[in-house]
Protein backbone atom coordinates (compact mmCIF):
# COMPACT_ATOMS: atom_id res chain seq x y z
CA UNK A 1 0.00 0.00 0.00
CA UNK A 2 1.47 3.81 -1.19
CA UNK A 3 1.46 6.49 1.39
CA UNK A 4 -0.67 9.41 0.82
CA UNK A 5 2.63 11.23 -0.60
CA UNK A 6 3.33 8.55 -2.99
CA UNK A 7 -0.30 8.73 -4.25
CA UNK A 8 0.46 12.84 -4.27
CA UNK A 9 3.75 12.86 -5.95
CA UNK A 10 1.91 10.24 -9.02
CA UNK A 11 -0.58 13.01 -9.11
CA UNK A 12 1.92 15.67 -9.38
CA UNK A 13 3.58 13.66 -12.13
CA UNK A 14 0.40 13.17 -14.06
CA UNK A 15 -0.30 17.06 -13.85
CA UNK A 16 3.23 17.60 -15.31
CA UNK A 17 2.76 15.71 -17.75
CA UNK A 18 -0.83 17.05 -18.55
CA UNK A 19 -2.45 13.26 -18.60
CA UNK A 20 -6.10 14.35 -17.29
CA UNK A 21 -7.00 10.23 -17.46
CA UNK A 22 -3.98 9.68 -15.18
CA UNK A 23 -5.20 12.46 -12.90
CA UNK A 24 -8.39 11.02 -12.98
CA UNK A 25 -7.41 7.95 -11.78
CA UNK A 26 -5.68 9.08 -8.48
CA UNK A 27 -8.88 9.72 -7.01
CA UNK A 28 -11.58 7.88 -5.95
CA UNK A 29 -14.69 8.10 -7.70
CA UNK A 30 -16.86 10.05 -4.75
CA UNK A 31 -13.47 12.34 -4.22
CA UNK A 32 -13.99 15.93 -3.43
CA UNK A 33 -11.64 18.56 -4.69
CA UNK A 34 -11.83 21.80 -2.60
CA UNK A 35 -10.22 25.06 -4.75
CA UNK A 36 -10.14 28.69 -4.05
CA UNK A 37 -12.76 28.86 -7.19
CA UNK A 38 -15.23 26.11 -6.09
CA UNK A 39 -15.61 22.67 -5.53
CA UNK A 40 -15.63 19.50 -7.69
CA UNK A 41 -17.21 16.44 -6.52
CA UNK A 42 -16.71 13.23 -8.26
CA UNK A 43 -13.89 12.17 -10.80
CA UNK A 44 -15.65 13.37 -14.07
CA UNK A 45 -15.60 17.21 -12.02
CA UNK A 46 -12.43 16.59 -11.37
CA UNK A 47 -11.00 16.04 -14.23
CA UNK A 48 -13.02 19.18 -15.73
CA UNK A 49 -11.69 21.09 -13.40
CA UNK A 50 -8.08 20.06 -14.24
CA UNK A 51 -8.80 20.12 -17.78
CA UNK A 52 -9.78 24.22 -17.29
CA UNK A 53 -6.42 24.83 -15.52
CA UNK A 54 -4.32 23.01 -18.66
CA UNK A 55 -6.59 24.96 -20.75
CA UNK A 56 -5.81 27.87 -19.15
CA UNK A 57 -2.12 27.58 -18.65
CA UNK A 58 -1.08 24.83 -21.20
CA UNK A 59 2.45 24.45 -20.05
CA UNK A 60 1.55 24.76 -16.50
CA UNK A 61 4.11 22.89 -14.10
CA UNK A 62 3.85 21.95 -10.22
CA UNK A 63 7.12 21.95 -8.15
CA UNK A 64 7.17 19.93 -4.92
CA UNK A 65 8.97 21.61 -2.38
CA UNK A 66 8.29 20.80 1.23
CA UNK A 67 6.38 17.55 2.07
CA UNK A 68 5.20 17.58 5.84
CA UNK A 69 6.17 14.46 7.93
CA UNK A 70 2.83 12.83 8.06
CA UNK A 71 1.59 9.87 6.94
CA UNK A 72 -1.85 11.28 5.89
CA UNK A 73 -3.15 13.59 5.46
CA UNK A 74 0.03 14.52 2.57
CA UNK A 75 0.70 18.27 3.35
CA UNK A 76 2.89 19.58 0.22
CA UNK A 77 3.97 23.08 -0.73
CA UNK A 78 4.87 23.66 -3.99
CA UNK A 79 5.02 26.33 -7.28
CA UNK A 80 3.06 26.36 -9.92
CA UNK A 81 4.85 28.15 -12.61
CA UNK A 82 3.00 28.39 -16.34
CA UNK A 83 2.43 30.81 -19.29
CA UNK A 84 -1.33 32.24 -19.23
CA UNK A 85 -2.56 31.36 -22.73
CA UNK A 86 -6.25 30.30 -22.82
CA UNK A 87 -9.24 31.70 -20.56
CA UNK A 88 -8.97 31.58 -16.79
CA UNK A 89 -11.98 31.35 -14.64
CA UNK A 90 -11.76 33.60 -11.85
CA UNK A 91 -12.76 33.44 -8.96
CA UNK A 92 -15.61 36.36 -8.83
CA UNK A 93 -17.06 33.63 -11.94
CA UNK A 94 -15.16 35.75 -14.60
CA UNK A 95 -13.31 34.53 -17.11
CA UNK A 96 -9.87 36.19 -18.10
CA UNK A 97 -8.53 35.73 -21.52
CA UNK A 98 -5.19 34.97 -22.24
CA UNK A 99 -2.85 37.02 -21.34
CA UNK A 100 0.85 35.08 -22.27
CA UNK A 101 2.01 36.49 -19.16
CA UNK A 102 3.90 34.23 -17.37
CA UNK A 103 3.35 32.92 -13.23
CA UNK A 104 4.92 31.47 -10.42
CA UNK A 105 2.24 31.29 -6.99
CA UNK A 106 3.39 29.33 -4.15
CA UNK A 107 0.57 26.96 -2.61
CA UNK A 108 -0.22 24.12 -0.76
CA UNK A 109 -2.65 21.74 -0.48
CA UNK A 110 -3.78 19.10 2.06
CA UNK A 111 -5.05 15.72 0.76
CA UNK A 112 -6.61 12.52 2.29
CA UNK A 113 -5.88 9.12 1.01
CA UNK A 114 -7.03 6.05 1.63
CA UNK A 115 -6.85 2.59 -0.46
CA UNK A 116 -4.25 4.61 -2.44
CA UNK A 117 -7.24 6.78 -3.85
CA UNK A 118 -7.26 10.86 -3.28
CA UNK A 119 -10.73 11.28 -1.01
CA UNK A 120 -10.48 14.92 -0.11
CA UNK A 121 -8.01 17.51 -1.76
CA UNK A 122 -7.75 21.07 -0.22
CA UNK A 123 -5.59 23.45 -2.51
CA UNK A 124 -4.76 26.81 -0.99
CA UNK A 125 -2.62 29.32 -2.83
CA UNK A 126 -2.67 33.45 -3.08
CA UNK A 127 -5.32 34.54 -5.40
CA UNK A 128 -4.11 38.38 -5.24
CA UNK A 129 -1.04 36.91 -6.29
CA UNK A 130 -1.90 35.11 -9.20
CA UNK A 131 -4.26 37.71 -10.23
CA UNK A 132 -1.32 40.24 -10.02
CA UNK A 133 0.36 38.31 -11.89
CA UNK A 134 -1.81 37.57 -14.65
CA UNK A 135 -2.04 41.74 -14.90
CA UNK A 136 -5.83 41.78 -13.28
CA UNK A 137 -6.88 45.06 -12.84
CA UNK A 138 -6.21 46.43 -9.30
CA UNK A 139 -8.57 47.45 -6.64
CA UNK A 140 -8.87 50.98 -5.90
CA UNK A 141 -7.82 51.97 -2.38
CA UNK A 142 -9.08 54.82 -0.50
CA UNK A 143 -6.50 57.37 0.09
Amino acid sequence: MSTAHDVMDELFRAFNDHELGQMGLHYSPSAVLVLPEGVAEGREQIVAVYEQHLTAFPDARLTPWYKATLSDPAVTEWMLTGTHMGPFLLPCGRYLEGSRRQIAVRGCCVAHVEDDKVITHQVYYDQLELCSQLGFPRVATAD
